[in-house]
């Protein structure tokens, strides 16, 4: 059979499960033809292992007409007999089989300053009928959680057994860890991903100035991309805090390793997550992690995180201080994430994902 796979969003901050998705299943032994779809600017740098996959240029940009005009056209004439997209964005009239993978709905619930806010809510209302769209008329569904999964039957009223629920993993980092100067003689307790506003960094920075009366020489350490978001929080900082919250813009891998391996803890204060990747990356790299017990990150993290309320600051700020100071438990975070972690393989999730290829190819 002939399989078209949407990895437009390759190379975008959610583009590791597609990344990994194509990497190992191109090691299963599978007798069907495959259609990369990569935006153009992605075709050098994304190169097939196996000869069953082929790259093709998909120059039609996500929620746009031409996605929904040039992308259903340009499907149709590929003529694969299942496409599957990665991302719920997806030309809706198009009538051929497809899986879609849903990773959360956290588009739908939290508002983007960083976007104008009509043409935001106007995304939003796109999103939300492209989503319902796309999952009816699914042959099937993926979602990379349970919590996920009940969360978009719930929204979406599909039958639940249409859904099959992959998890996503971590990866070792290979690079060898590369110490940031100023932070070598520091107590520092880091948070890594993207700054919006799901993401709750602001309570985050009043529990850390919290905690700085019990660990006065304590530094904050936010990890990610420079954008509008993060300037935002930087200027939203209080002075007398502003030597002591450190943002690091873009993080190399040694360095990210670095930052995971000589922490204090690794906090997740975040509101809405679809899996929650940051925080295994952070066991498998022997942080211990504190996190926020929303969503589904208690399902994911299971007894390997010391969670809080991630409404509630005080709930944070203790949370945070009862590792810093219970050496008992912090070695126990650190030594069930290394176990929890070992629960997770992109290898079976991709020979998961093929086994519900060829279902909805019957």
């Amino acid at each position: 059979m002939h399989i078209a796979i949407d990895a437009r969003e390759l190379r975008t901050s959610s583009g590791r499960y597609v990344e990994r998705l194509l990497h190992y299943l191109q090691q299963l032994e599978s007798p069907h033809q495959y259609s990369v779809l990569l935006k153009p600017q992605d075709m050098a740098g994304w190169q097939p292992s196996n000869p069953n996959f082929t790259k093709v240029a998909c120059p039609h940009k996500e929620f746009s007409f031409a996605e929904q005009i040039g992308f259903k056209r340009q499907l149709e004439q590929l003529k694969p007999d299942l496409v599957h997209f990665t991302f719920p964005q997806q030309p809706i009239t198009y009538r051929g089989k497809t899986v879609t993978t849903i990773h959360d709905l956290t588009t739908l619930r939290f508002h983007n300053p960083d976007k104008k806010r009509t043409v935001f809510i106007i995304k939003q209302g796109i999103y939300d009928r492209v989503i319902k769209a796309a999952v009816k008329k699914s042959k099937a569904v993926i979602a990379i959680s349970e919590f996920t999964k009940s969360d978009l039957v719930n929204f979406s009223h599909i039958d639940p057994n249409k859904v099959t629920v992959t998890y996503e993993s971590a990866d070792p980092i290979q690079d060898p860890p590369t110490p940031l100067p100023d932070l070598q003689k520091s107590r520092f307790i880091m948070y890594v991903g993207r700054p919006t506003p799901h993401k709750n960094l602001v309570r985050l920075i009043a529990a850390y100035t919290h905690l700085l009366a019990q660990h006065y020489d304590l530094k904050l350490v936010l990890v990610g991309k420079q954008d509008a978001n993060y300037e935002r929080i930087a200027t939203g900082v209080p002075d007398r805090y502003k030597d002591n919250v450190v943002f690091t813009g873009f993080a190399s891998e040694g360095l990210l390793r670095w930052l995971y391996e000589n922490c204090e803890a690794y906090v997740f204060p975040s509101l809405s997550e679809g899996f929650g990747l940051p925080g295994l990356e952070a066991m498998l790299n022997g942080a211990p992690v504190v996190s926020s017990d929303a969503t589904c990150l208690p399902e994911i993290y299971g007894d390997a995180a010391h969670y809080f309320d991630p409404e509630n600051v005080e709930s944070m700020a203790d949370a945070i201080n009862e590792v810093l100071t219970d050496k008992e438990l912090r070695e126990k975070l650190i030594k069930n994430g290394k176990l929890q972690v070992e629960k997770y393989s992109w290898q079976r999730m991709a020979e998961q994902t093929l086994r519900v290829y060829e279902k909805a190819l019957e």
